[in-house]
């Protein structure tokens, strides 16, 4: 997915995102796409193709799915037990669901709309391409925000882009799959759900739309911080996305890079170096946190 700013912006934050799918029993694996009185919308969008239609699950359904869980839970627990006799250590299965209470029960667990959208409004317009129900196996779409605009991107060119503007909010949805979902909401009321793969990520970027921390590029960092960020990354080759640099009130800068998990193909772990002017790793200072 090779995509350059334009001249006139600088590239902050880059990702790969798709629409989320619902946690809860009732809505475990699927997704809605709704306008404000819950109708679905999926074939008022204009130029997608047909996707999978699903529907709550019933009482017995979800009964068969916790049972299943349950099951599939105690796999993890013993194949390590099985591996620590071995004499190797750590889980290879990797870290487990999302956890907590949900923030909105009447979207997260008696219903999952991804898309909350009337006619005419800025959310139907972003491209099919992020919903897992629509596209082929392995394809990728990545979010790309900027000084100046937020874009969706596959491997050929920009899907979508909207003007920064254009985003009224943005929040880390934590009753998810990892916590690693969140919702853009834009200027006219529409919003999006999307995963993000790591919780960090979903974090960092509501923050950055938010303006709670603020992001810089490459280009704002001392000589010093981009030959430490040069070995940083020499040892991380596999790195999903480029550096993400947050700037601390204090001037110290946070750099953080995603790498893939071992645990699932489609999740991230982010890991991090916080460093002075000097390129010399530090903590945050009061007031930066």
């Amino acid at each position: 997915m090779d995509w350059n700013p334009a001249a006139d912006e600088d590239q902050l934050f880059r990702v790969t995102v798709k629409f989320a799918t619902g946690m809860a029993p009732a809505v475990s694996g699927s997704r809605w796409f709704r306008d404000p009185e819950r109708n679905d919308i999926q074939g008022e969008l204009a130029e997608w193709p047909v996707g999978p239609v699903f529907t709550l699950r019933t009482p017995g359904d979800q009964a068969a799915r916790r049972a299943g869980r349950g099951f599939l839970s105690a796999i993890p627990v013993i194949a390590n037990i099985v591996a620590n006799i071995g004499g190797a250590g750590g889980s290879p299965f990797g870290g487990g669901a999302g956890s907590g209470k949900p923030d909105e029960p009447e979207n997260e667990v008696d219903d999952f709309p991804v898309m909350w959208a009337a006619p005419g409004t800025l959310a139907r317009t972003v491209p099919w391409q992020l919903d897992p129900g629509r596209r082929s196996e392995g394809y990728l779409t990545d979010l790309v925000l900027t000084s100046r605009r937020l874009l969706f991107l596959d491997e050929v060119g920009v899907l979508a882009e909207f003007p920064r503007e254009s985003i009224a909010g943005a929040r880390q949805m934590e009753f998810s799959r990892i916590g690693a979902d969140m919702r853009i909401t834009f200027a006219d009321g529409s919003w999006i759900r999307l995963f993000t793969g790591a919780p960090r990520n979903a974090e960092r970027l509501a923050e950055v739309l938010r303006g709670d921390v603020q992001a810089v590029p490459e280009s704002a960092l001392t000589a010093a911080q981009c030959e430490r960020v040069a070995r940083f990354m020499t040892n991380l080759s596999r790195a999903t996305q480029p550096p993400v640099y947050t700037r601390y009130p204090s001037g110290i800068v946070r750099v953080e890079v995603g790498l893939p998990s071992k645990a699932a193909k489609d999740l991230v772990d982010v890991t991090w170096i916080v460093i002075d002017e000097m390129g010399e790793p530090t903590q945050p200072k009061p007031g930066d946190l």
